[in-house]
């Protein structure tokens, strides 16, 4: 189990708290609620979006401790306090590579929470509609609202970081 999903849920907690080593803490926490509840694991679903959604709460519960619940974390990430050694490329080693990228990551921010687990979920842990409905406990038609939403939501940003001359004075286009 750890070798199949430790490197998604990694990336997962690491979008939504920003922070590896809160990453790192929450993962272990994941791991922790898995061993003392797979007894009850019953099979509704599969095991990759029971696991998700395992994650989801912990990073909730952590969002809760931090009083910033309702606020988005907006820390800046110290690249060079990286302590797990990993041959794959983390995601913030994937957005300095890409000016584009790095715009959508930080348009990702500013997302509601809602939208941002959609687009975390679909996009970048390459979850089904249902699949992504199952973790987070919602209908597949409030998925599919939430989503579309939220990629007008982060297209609408990332128009506005164009125009505002951000990115280079506008050497990125956005594809429609």
């Amino acid at each position: 189990m750890y070798e199949k999903y430790h490197q998604n849920l990694f990336q997962f907690l690491f979008y939504m708290v920003k922070s590896r080593e809160h990453a790192e803490d929450l993962i272990q926490e994941v791991y922790i609620r898995i061993l003392k509840s797979y007894h009850q694991f019953e099979n509704r679903s599969s095991e990759k979006t029971w696991i998700f959604s395992i994650a989801k709460h912990v990073a909730f519960d952590f969002f809760r401790k931090q009083k910033r619940w309702k606020h988005r974390i907006s820390d800046s990430f110290d690249g060079e306090t990286n302590l797990i050694s990993d041959p794959a490329p983390l995601p913030e080693e994937i957005a300095l590579q890409n000016e584009s990228i790095q715009m959508m990551y930080r348009c990702l921010d500013k997302c509601k929470l809602d939208q941002r687990l959609v687009l975390i979920l679909r996009y970048i842990q390459s979850l089904s509609i249902q699949e992504t409905a199952s973790v987070l406990g919602w209908s597949e038609g409030k998925v599919k609202t939430t989503q579309h939403r939220a990629l007008k939501t982060i297209r609408t940003l990332m128009q506005n970081e164009i125009e505002k001359g951000e990115e280079n004075c506008g050497k990125i286009r956005l594809e429609r």
